[in-house]
């Protein structure tokens, strides 16, 4: 699949953020995110803000060897002040796409995925946000959008790292998504080409761009397709529609869950 530019994801990690924030600002952060039942919304920023400290230490050192999270500077906010908690996300969420704007998207650097790149990280760190931004606003009761292009690739992202578990052979939830004749399709209606194939066969699953007949089909607005494939919103919902065997569909929700 084609990726978005280098420069437009290092933009969307700090424009994701700001809306982030703005779904946290005023929220009461105790409360529980409902699609992470075990973080408050205090939690849920913190993570983030965590994970864009950590990414950003390793981009701007050259680290090709995991950065322990005790050597990240700032790694949390100071207190619980909730404008400090602001200003650290918004922070956090410059200094690391500052290091990837620098960095450009080819430079080696760790990772736990096969592409140990720059450029894996600046997608990544987009995308991460992008989701944790729809779990904000679910849990402020705030409105969410995401532009087409970035839902799509958030798809085809989850897609290559549910693959990537499957095949590293490590993660025994994935390792079930196989068996032969059967099939998913991902089929939005408001953007045209924005379609895909899951096809499981004896030895795992694979997936394409395609409009094909399926066992399962999800149809509906390419964000809220990418909210259920990302079980941020239940396929049941109003907003989406499910044709066909719904348990397949819950089959794959149920073991795509690694990270």
């Amino acid at each position: 699949m084609s990726l978005l530019p280098h420069e437009r994801y290092c933009d969307e990690i700090v424009l994701r953020t700001e809306e982030l924030r703005t779904a946290v600002r005023g929220a009461d952060l105790d409360a529980t995110v409902p699609t992470c039942p075990e973080w408050t919304l205090r939690d849920l920023a913190v993570h983030v803000g965590g994970a864009h400290r950590w990414i950003g230490e390793i981009v701007r050192t050259r680290a090709t060897e995991v950065v322990p999270e005790e050597k990240v500077p700032h790694s949390t906010p100071d207190g619980d002040d909730p404008a400090v908690l602001d200003a650290w996300l918004a922070e956090g969420a410059a200094l690391t796409a500052g290091a990837l704007r620098e960095a450009g998207p080819g430079l080696k650097v760790w990772s736990w995925f096969r592409d140990n790149s720059t450029g894996f990280w600046a997608r990544r760190m987009a995308i991460e946000t992008v989701v944790h931004q729809a779990d904000a606003a679910l849990t402020a009761k705030v409105p969410y959008a995401m532009a087409a292009d970035l839902a799509a690739d958030t798809i085809d992202e989850w897609l290559e790292i549910v693959a990537f578990a499957q095949a590293a052979g490590d993660d025994r939830e994935a390792a079930e998504l196989r068996g032969a004749g059967r099939s998913i399709h991902l089929h939005a209606t408001d953007t045209p080409g924005a379609e895909w194939l899951i096809e499981f066969g004896e030895d795992g699953f694979t997936w394409r761009r395609a409009h094909e007949k399926a066992t399962v089909a999800l149809r509906g607005p390419l964000t809220d397709l990418m909210l259920v494939f990302n079980r941020r919103l239940a396929p049941d919902s109003d907003r989406v529609e499910v044709l066909g065997d719904a348990a397949l569909l819950d089959f794959w929700l149920a073991r795509s869950s690694f990270g």
